[in-house]
């Protein structure tokens, strides 16, 4: 009997762990000056983390401006526009991060991107929050200063009765 208090004991102060993905992040390149070589995207850049499952939006007028996937870092660093993955041409293009790597995004105007019109964009893992249910601070919180005249079996309340109940029956 003694052995099952410890086991009930244990489960009970046992931190349970779950494991929630982050809401997906929508990226607007150069927020309000958009696509543009006047924007530092650089700069921009620089601040922001991409994650498997984020949007990221390009905004920029189809007169001046178009935007372009390349292949690899080389092509993207020479500005070589020959051989890419993609070219969008609408003016506001929306692209999902879908996979881990690096995803290289240029102007489809050579002058802007050798003049630094261009992102390289490393997706990261879907965000993984860890949050822990810590019983015992749970047993520790403050109940209402006035009393309720309703009941509510919470998760906690329910373990321990479980636990109780097979402690006592000896199962």
């Amino acid at each position: 009997m003694g052995a099952r208090i410890l086991l009930l004991v244990a489960i009970v102060f046992t931190a349970a762990t779950v494991v929630v993905s982050g809401d997906p992040v929508h990226h607007v390149v150069g927020e309000d000056r958009g696509w543009d070589p006047s924007t530092d995207v650089a700069s921009w850049y620089s601040q922001r983390v991409f994650r498997v499952g984020d949007k990221i939006w390009f905004t920029y007028s189809t007169t001046q401006e178009s935007l372009v996937e390349l292949r690899n870092e080389e092509d993207f660093t020479s500005c070589d526009l020959s051989n890419p993955i993609k070219m969008y041409t609408d003016g506001l293009d929306t692209i999902t991060l879908e996979g881990e790597g690096i995803r290289y995004f240029v102007s489809g105007n050579t002058e802007s991107c050798k003049n630094g019109l261009k992102i390289p964009v490393k997706i990261q893992p879907k965000v993984q929050i860890m949050a822990q249910n810590n019983v015992a601070s749970m047993l520790v919180a403050d109940g209402p200063t006035v009393p309720s005249a309703s009941t509510n079996l919470n998760g906690l309340s329910y373990i321990l009765i479980v636990g109780l109940s097979i402690c006592l029956l000896g199962l």
